[in-house]
């Protein structure tokens, strides 16, 4: 029985041994190199600090970088052609942003100015709705000034002296169109010219190299298209203006002749009554 003991107890040291070994050399492995130098294991959960770049510089850069695109684009495309193009964007967006400005005021609460002419008809007369007509702004309140003007010399008179101050109103809300649509037009026109010297210049640089590489025409074709796409850019904006403007005028001119024969009918009930 001792001696099956004594087995056991040394085939159980001969199995553990190997294990407990192995098990010192990692641990040991892991404190130390091959050198032997001691080496510190970091924790699992350890966090490598990154460095952050702030938001707003990299805003900052990338504003600065579209300005410079925008800059450089301008320059490859020949300041003297692409200073043409910008001119006429500039001066048909102040005209557009004006025209704006100018209708928005124009527009009058149509409902709301007949009922107080109506009502200042039959509280003081005429005179008191001339002013109610001189105190409200915008092209329907001129005309019925105008009509009320001439209701002394009879109705027809009124219908007369309405539409034609009627004409002189369209004319003052059209007034800057024609430059609009001219600044439309010139734009890809300035385009196309250079395009037209950008491909001259290309066939110049390969007369004189004797030789069609692409480097050698790549700067008068890139001159050609960066001009024909500013110019249509440029068209194409005030393209959108110019429709939105012609948009309101015409619903201006449909309130003015609508008002107008709603201002006839008025004088007539208004005569009728008086007599």
């Amino acid at each position: 029985m001792k001696k099956i003991l004594t087995v056991l107890t040394l085939f159980g040291a001969l199995s553990l041994g190997p294990a407990f070994t192995g098990f010192a050399q990692t641990d040991d492995t892991s404190m130390t190199d091959t050198s032997g130098a001691q080496i510190m294991e970091e924790p699992a959960d350890a966090v490598v600090p990154v460095e952050e770049v702030p938001e707003v510089t990299a805003a900052v850069e990338t504003e600065r970088s579209f300005h410079q695109t925008i800059k450089d684009t301008f320059i490859d495309g020949g300041p003297f052609f692409m200073s043409f193009v910008l001119i006429c964007f500039i001066l048909g967006l102040a005209l557009a942003i004006e025209r704006i400005i100018y209708l928005n005021m124009a527009t009058t609460n149509k409902p709301k100015l007949l009922r107080d002419v109506e009502e200042a008809l039959n509280k003081g007369g005429i005179e008191a709705a001339k002013d109610v007509c001189r105190n409200t702004r915008g092209p329907i309140a001129s005309i019925f000034y105008q009509g009320l003007e001439r209701y002394d010399e009879g109705v027809d008179m009124v219908e007369k002296s309405v539409v034609s101050y009627g004409g002189v109103q369209m004319g003052l809300l059209e007034k800057g169109l024609s430059w609009i649509a001219l600044f439309i037009a010139l734009a890809p026109m300035l385009g196309f010219m250079g395009t037209v010297i950008g491909m001259i210049e290309a066939f110049d640089a390969i007369a004189a190299e004797n030789n069609i590489s692409p480097g050698v025409v790549a700067n008068g074709i890139k001159v050609a298209l960066i001009t024909t796409v500013a110019g249509l850019v440029v068209a194409m904006i005030l393209q959108v203006f110019y429709n939105y403007i012609v948009a309101k005028v015409d619903g201006i001119v449909n309130d003015m002749e609508d008002s107008s024969i709603s201002l006839i009918d008025l004088l007539l009930r208004y005569r009728t009554v008086r007599s």
